[in-house]
C-alpha cells in the first residue's frame, strides 16, 4: 500500500511539473492585458478588501470565504 502511494504521489508531481511553462517575451504582452488580471477594478477590490476586512476582523487573504456577523 505505501509503495502504491508513493508511485501515485511520484505520478501527481510530475504530471504537476509538466503543466508549468516558461512565458515567451511575446507573449508577454498578452498576459499584460485588462481582462487577464485577477482584479480587473481597482475600486471594486478595494471595496471588497473593506468588506472582508470588516466581516472577518483580519486583514489578507481575501480570496477565503467570508463569514462573521454580517454587519456590513
Amino acid at each position: 500500500m505505501k509503495l502504491i502511494r508513493t508511485l501515485l504521489f511520484c505520478t501527481l508531481s510530475i504530471s504537476m511539473l509538466a503543466a508549468c511553462t516558461q512565458v515567451r517575451p511575446w507573449e508577454r504582452g498578452l498576459l499584460a492585458k485588462e481582462e487577464m488580471a485577477w482584479r480587473t477594478n481597482a475600486l471594486e477590490g478595494a471595496l471588497n478588501d473593506h468588506i472582508f476586512f470588516s466581516k472577518e476582523a483580519s486583514s489578507g487573504g481575501s480570496s477565503a470565504a467570508a463569514g462573521g456577523c454580517g454587519c456590513n
